[in-house]
């Protein structure tokens, strides 16, 4: 297990370093003159030459990114260029928030893609169809389609939630549920869409092995063949296309942050994008890639503890 757990800690930080090279030489492809942006327009040509050397512009971008790097190994992300605030309290102060949103949005998706997948998966017939059926109109709809009709019917209509805003959860624990609850709801119909047909098609193929017929001749009871054995079995292709579905809703956040005013990473990534902010931007990078690679290995774990041979593949 320790070898397994070194080997995925090793390729997440390669990965790491692969990605911010590779974004912080495509943010410079685009050359901004950032001096320019800062000081206006009717700035003399000398103050903004001033401004992009003082901000190290000036120097090839290998060796700004190498500055960047050495900082960023010490924790200090620097500050933004447009706003001179200190880009960690600036992504800490919205991380909660895109945080509310994926906590809840696993959960959400995690329960309810079990639930349908072995309810489907064991009793089939009409059953089976029907979750078949919410599937594929799950999956198809247009996110931006579905999200704009849950605030306009759960929020507008019938004013059962905020249509827009967030609260804390310090500062409110009911106040908090409210406002994240129509945006989990509408990043999780695709999400369990997708991953309640794989523990489907999984729970199948498990209750077709020859260790199910023998359990079944033993006298087992057939829920505890189900939670024991089957479910055990036939969750490792699921927590794969759970893992998968993540990386899709961090690009989901961003429209959902967007339609329900939420301060989140989301929202941030599209107004510092748009400015060029390179601090900003590679700092909020290097969190969602560092999202990712964790629930990638948390992923791997739960994989390599339901099936041992999985730490050796």
């Amino acid at each position: 297990m320790l070898t397994f757990l070194l080997r995925r800690v090793a390729a997440g930080a390669l990965l790491l370093f692969v990605v911010s090279l590779l974004s912080y030489l495509l943010l410079s492809v685009p050359h901004l003159d950032v001096g320019r942006q800062l000081l206006g327009q009717s700035a003399a040509q000398n103050a903004v030459d001033a401004k992009n050397a003082a901000l190290g512009l000036d120097r090839p971008v290998l060796a700004q990114y190498g500055d960047w790097l050495a900082h960023a190994l010490r924790g200090d992300l620097g500050t933004s260029w447009y706003t001179s605030e200190n880009v960690t309290d600036a992504v800490a102060g919205r991380l909660p928030v895109t945080l509310s949103l994926m906590l809840g949005v696993t959960l959400v998706t995690t329960v309810a893609s079990f639930a349908l997948g072995v309810w489907a998966g064991v009793r089939r017939g009409a059953v089976d169809r029907l979750v078949q059926l919410l599937g594929v109109v799950g999956y198809a709809l247009p996110g931006f389609l579905v999200t704009l009709v849950i605030v306009l019917l759960f929020a507008v209509r019938l004013n059962w939630f905020p249509a827009i805003g967030y609260t804390a959860f310090g500062d409110s624990p009911s106040g908090w549920l409210s406002t994240i609850a129509l945006p989990v709801v509408s990043l999780s119909l695709a999400s369990v869409a997708g991953v309640s047909q794989q523990v489907r098609g999984a729970v199948i193929d498990t209750l077709r092995q020859d260790y199910v017929r023998t359990l079944r001749a033993r006298g087992l009871p057939p829920h505890r063949i189900v939670l024991r054995h089957v479910l055990r079995n036939a969750s490792a292709p699921a927590l794969s296309v759970l893992g998968m579905q993540f990386v899709g809703l961090l690009g989901g956040a961003v429209l959902v942050e967007q339609i329900f005013g939420l301060p989140g990473i989301g929202s941030m990534t599209v107004t510092y994008t748009t400015r060029g902010d390179i601090p900003v931007i590679m700092a909020l990078v290097m969190l969602t890639v560092v999202g990712v690679v964790l629930v990638n290995l948390l992923v791997d774990l739960l994989i390599g503890w339901l099936n041992p041979k999985a730490r050796t593949a």
